[in-house]
C-alpha cells in the first residue's frame, strides 16, 4: 500500500519517489498544498473504490497516516 501511495504522490507532486518516506509530511516535507492533498485523496478514493470520511481528512499529515487510513478502509 505504501508503494502505491508513494507512486501517486510522486506523480501528483512531480517529485522523485525516493524522496517520499512513510514519515514524510505531505504538506511540510513534500511541498503539497491543500489542492494537491484533495486531488490525491480523490484519486485514492477512485482507485480503491472507497470513500474517505471528511472528519478524518484533517488527521492525514504524513504519508503513513494516509497508508493507515487506506488499509483501515480497505478491510
Amino acid at each position: 500500500m505504501f508503494e502505491k501511495v508513494q507512486a501517486l504522490l510522486a506523480e501528483q507532486l512531480d517529485i522523485s519517489a525516493d524522496k517520499i518516506t512513510p514519515e514524510s509530511e505531505v504538506v511540510k516535507d513534500l511541498g503539497a498544498d491543500s489542492l494537491d492533498v484533495v486531488e490525491l485523496l480523490m484519486q485514492l478514493e477512485e482507485e480503491f473504490g472507497i470513500t474517505l470520511p471528511d472528519s478524518e481528512m484533517e488527521n492525514l499529515k504524513t504519508v503513513q497516516d494516509i497508508v493507515n487510513m487506506m488499509e483501515k478502509l480497505g478491510k
